[in-house]
């Protein structure tokens, strides 16, 4: 009885020593979930689904249609109405001009018709550009 215990605990030293079995690979930890208050939404411009991102992300891919949607900040984009049809559009702030999705008319950007950034109209203030001195 005691060879047979000293075998198989010589045995199991020797499959710890070796390792895991070829091919083996630990299982990476699972990506932390942020939380509601570190996420945002946007809606994908080509197929118009509510998406859900990291806030701080520059680009999200659409999981239905797989479009890449460029990100805008609050003070990056502007809004003006469509001069045909009157919907109200928004574009990235500072852009000559916008293409109305309903009606296809691209309505020129211009003192007398911009309005203020969404984070103004928002009560938010404007972050400060990053000019060099």
């Amino acid at each position: 009885m005691e060879n047979r215990e000293k075998e198989s605990m010589e045995n199991q030293e020797e499959n710890e020593e070796a390792g895991p079995p070829p091919g083996w690979q630990p299982i990476p930890p699972p990506l932390p979930v942020p939380s509601p208050s570190e996420m945002a939404q946007m809606v994908c411009g080509s197929c118009r689904r509510l998406l859900a991102y990291p806030r701080g992300a520059r680009h999200v891919k659409c999981s239905c249609c797989q479009t890449v949607n460029f990100v805008l900040e609050a003070h990056q984009v502007g809004q003006v109405k469509c001069a045909s049809c009157a919907v109200l559009l928004m574009y990235p702030y500072g852009a000559p001009s916008v293409r109305c999705s309903s009606c296809c008319f691209v309505t020129e950007i211009g003192d007398h018709n911009r309005r203020a950034p969404w984070s103004v109209q928002q009560g938010q203030p404007t972050p400060p550009s990053n000019t060099v001195r």
